[in-house]
């Protein structure tokens, strides 16, 4: 049985959390919050926000599932994920990194690799492995062509 755990956004809250938190209460005087800082975290999060929604076009576009632990019904291989093959979770990892910065969350960094490895663990290798078993030749052409993040 699933939980609300098995859901990627979740974390990615958990995680802008933890970085909220760090940021009122463990500062340590620690700060990076210069006029850049605030424009970059837009980028950041906006870039997100956008890379999300070419994933989504194309998951629309293929009549297939965007929920993970789900069969898929297609092997998407074009637009957004002829660049990346993991288009939603890099905008996670866009998304925590803009907001450790909107937050001044300094401390905070060393959350974005433990995230990436969280997802890469949890959802990202169970997804490529339904996604080998189901489209076989397919899937390993693509694996071969395009990288896992960038």
């Amino acid at each position: 049985m699933r939980t609300v755990l098995d859901i990627p956004p979740i974390w990615l809250v958990l995680a802008i959390i933890v970085a909220w938190i760090q940021s009122r209460f463990l500062t340590f005087g620690l700060s990076l919050d210069y006029p850049v800082t605030q424009f970059l975290s837009g980028v950041l999060i906006g870039g997100g926000l956008v890379l999300i929604a070419l994933a989504a076009w194309e998951f629309w576009r293929a009549r297939t599932t965007i929920i993970p632990h789900q069969e898929p019904a297609r092997l998407i291989t074009s637009g957004i994920f002829s660049l990346t093959r993991n288009p939603i979770y890099l905008a996670d990892v866009l998304i925590l990194a803009g907001f450790i910065l909107r937050f001044d969350a300094v401390l905070s960094w060393g959350l974005v690799p433990v995230f990436l490895w969280w997802i890469e663990r949890h959802f990202i290798f169970a997804e490529e492995d339904r996604l080998r078993r189901h489209f076989k030749v397919d899937f390993a052409r693509y694996e071969q062509k395009v990288r896992r993040w960038v």
